[in-house]
Formats: structure tokens, C-alpha cells, sequence
């Protein structure tokens, strides 16, 4: 699997070279009158990421070439506080000039089956594919402590082999009900980017990054783009045995 990593002192410094790697990733899709798919992921991954991009950027690049789209998604209603969707309009959506017909959000209120389905059409319908599976320019993701990314926890790696493109799975701890991408649509992007932060998750991303014996047990592990790049942005705690 090919992997890069990055490492920078703090999560600030990270969120900020981030977002000028994204806008200037924009401002190529502006030029060449092309559209930049991106699917992001929720928590506090991209918080301070999307925060960047608001204050930086709202009006720094025209936000009407990007389709934006969710790795997963709680299955709560969108003003719900765990709502992925609601963190991103809080903090960045209120804060640009996007179209509402470039973000599709998954309906984390709808009945989570009939959803998983409708959200797979939508992706059907507004990406391009390769070998009939649909292909993201971008996939910006998020690292569990327990190594698990999108909503494909441990255990649940046969998503990485799944036909679908989204299915519905289950926290493991609070049997919260989740809708996520499968894994052969994420590593069928042109680049994934992990942005993974904290002390807690250091043993993981070595474990991830030298092989391990335990590795296969992190879903992070078996995400890595066909095609493109993975690259892992960390921050000096995450990175800091594999320096």
C-alpha cells in the first residue's frame, strides 16, 4: 500500500497548510472549468479544517466548482449536535458562497436503509466512475482511537469488499445507527487525505505505518487510493513514533 505522511508541530498548522492544498485545488478546478468532488468526513477530524476555510477563504475562491459530499453520517436529523452534516454548516457552509444543488448531504433523519440506497444514487448521479465504481477527486478522512474511519469499524472490513456504495452499519459501543461509504469507494479516489491528531491515536499510526502484526485489525489500514495518493496529515503526537 502506498502511504505518505506529513507531520506538523501543532493541529492549527496542519488545518491551515490543508486548506491552501485545497484551495489551490479549487482554483485548478476553476481553470481547467472542471468540478472538484470532495467527501469529507464529520466529528472533530475537519472542525478545524473547515473553520480555516471559512475565515481564510469564504470569498477567496469561487465555491460554485466544488460537490460536496459525506464520507458517513449519524443517523440523527441534521440540527442533532452529533449531526455530520450540521457541524459542517455551522462552521463553514453558513460561511461560503456554495450552491445548495453542489452539497449533498445524507438525510441522517430518513429511514437508514431506504437512505443508504438513495444516497448511493445520488453519488451514482453526480461523480464520474471507473470500472462502474464511482471516483471522488478528494476523500478527507478521520481516524478513530479504535482505528476506525468513515463509520467501517473493527470488524467490519468485509466493507472493504462490499459491491454497494454506501450501507448502513452500527456504532459497536452505542449501537448508534450509521450510514457509510464502503471501502471500495473510498480507495477508488484520486487522493484521500487522513487528518489525524492527538497522543491517543500514536500507537495506531505506527502499528499502521510499520506493518504491524495488529494492524489488519484498524480499518484506517486497508484504506489506500488505487490510483492516486494517501497521504496521512499528522500532528506532532500522532506522528511521533514514526519520525
Amino acid at each position: 500500500m502506498k502511504r505518505s505522511y506529513r507531520i506538523y508541530e501543532t493541529p492549527e498548522i496542519l488545518a491551515e497548510a490543508f486548506a491552501e492544498e485545497l484551495v489551490a485545488r479549487i482554483r485548478k478546478a476553476e481553470k481547467d472549468k472542471s468540478t472538484l468532488t470532495i467527501a469529507v468526513s464529520g466529528g472533530n477530524t475537519p472542525r478545524l479544517l473547515f473553520s480555516v476555510l471559512a475565515e481564510k477563504y469564504s470569498k477567496a475562491v469561487k465555491w460554485s466548482f466544488v460537490k460536496l459530499f459525506w464520507v458517513d453520517e449519524r443517523c440523527v436529523p441534521p440540527d442533532d449536535p452529533e449531526s455530520n452534516y450540521g457541524m459542517t454548516e455551522r462552521i463553514l457552509l453558513r460561511k461560503i458562497n456554495i450552491s445548495s444543488g453542489n452539497v449533498f448531504r445524507i438525510s441522517g433523519e430518513a429511514d437508514p436503509e431506504k437512505e443508504s440506497s438513495r444516497y448511493s444514487e445520488t453519488i451514482r448521479k453526480n461523480t464520474r466512475r471507473k470500472k462502474n465504481i464511482p471516483v471522488f477527486d478528494i476523500i478527507i478522512l478521520g481516524m478513530g482511537d479504535d482505528g476506525h474511519t468513515a463509520s467501517i469499524f473493527p470488524g467490519n472490513e468485509k466493507l472493504f469488499t462490499s459491491e454497494k456504495i454506501c450501507e448502513v452499519t452500527t456504532h459497536p459501543v452505542s449501537g448508534q445507527k450509521r450510514i457509510t461509504i464502503t471501502g471500495k469507494v473510498i480507495n477508488n479516489a484520486e487522493a484521500i487525505f487522513f487528518i489525524v491528531t492527538g497522543n491517543k491515536k500514536a500507537d495506531i499510526v505506527n502499528d499502521i505505518f510499520r506493518n504491524s502484526a495488529v494492524s489488519g485489525i484498524y480499518p484506517a489500514y486497508h484504506v489506500s487510493s488505487l490510483k492516486g495518493i494517501t497521504t496521512w496529515l499528522l500532528d506532532n503526537y500522532a506522528g511521533k513514533y514514526i519520525v
